[in-house]
């Protein structure tokens, strides 16, 4: 398991409960009857900025078989454990629907996974988790089965991998301005809230909280992150919260 030096809580005005995936990555994922393996990536939703998956690589329990868990299955975050409890038992993560990660995540591989696991679908619905803001189990809805008819087959091309992201160039109006180094999420909704940049030599060497409210778009071709501020805006919006300094946000572990 990856080892990251221990930390504090990411204290965000989002929210009390704000961690940067980065440190998640290696995590130890531990069931209701035992370990599973650990976490390796993250799929998240680039329209409405929320994790939908982690990814977890079962090791030697399954012969190294990759498994999405969904936020729905998620328990309690234990940081300095380095540890993320999923309510759920080993024999249903074994039988559940295997993924091809060489693939796209495709709405027919949900659709199925869902309803494996008896889940309402983020998809049904206008909130961020189909019927409310945070991945609760509820009954499914008569509309949410009609959706998934109609989304049965379509590729929902908006999943990414935060791993695949970290590193691409921040690229603001009057040029380039570092690169991605992590994602701030609230771990009850999971939706990510900033996006970690390391300024490089631009702003000091500092690291810059961006809210992806500020991101216009992601271009996968270009390998880049495109962001609707100029370098001036960053630099006069760190003293009001739109954008704030990797010093102003983490506070030193005693």
């Amino acid at each position: 398991m990856t080892k990251h030096p221990q930390r504090s809580p990411n204290v965000s005005p989002t929210g009390p409960h704000v961690e940067n995936l980065k440190y998640l990555y290696g995590n130890k994922l531990a069931a209701l009857d035992g370990d599973i393996g650990h976490i390796s990536d993250f799929y998240f939703d680039d329209h409405v900025w929320v994790v939908r998956y982690a990814v977890a690589n079962t090791g030697t329990w399954l012969s190294g078989r990759l498994v999405l868990l969904s936020p729905h299955a998620f328990g309690k975050l234990a940081p300095y454990e380095e540890t993320l409890h999923i309510n759920l038992h080993k024999s249903q993560i074994q039988d559940c629907p295997a993924i091809d990660l060489h693939k796209p995540v495709s709405r027919q591989y949900e659709v199925e996974y869902y309803r494996y696991y008896g889940w309402p679908a983020y998809w049904a619905g206008d909130a961020m988790w189909g019927v409310g803001g945070f991945p609760v189990l509820v009954p499914p809805l008569r509309d949410e089965i009609e959706t998934q008819r109609v989304y049965y087959h379509r590729d929902d091309e908006h999943l990414r991998s935060t791993r695949e992201v970290t590193g691409y160039p921040i690229e603001a109006i009057d040029g380039r301005i570092g690169h991605v180094s992590g994602f701030l999420v609230d771990d009850r909704s999971w939706a990510i809230r900033e996006v970690v940049v390391e300024a490089g030599h631009w702003y000091s060497g500092k690291e810059i909280r961006i809210p992806v409210s500020k991101i216009e778009r992601i271009s996968y071709r270009e390998t880049k992150v495109v962001v609707n501020l100029s370098k001036a805006d960053i630099q006069k919006t760190v003293d009001h919260g739109l954008a704030q300094t990797h010093e102003q946000s983490v506070q030193p572990h005693p």
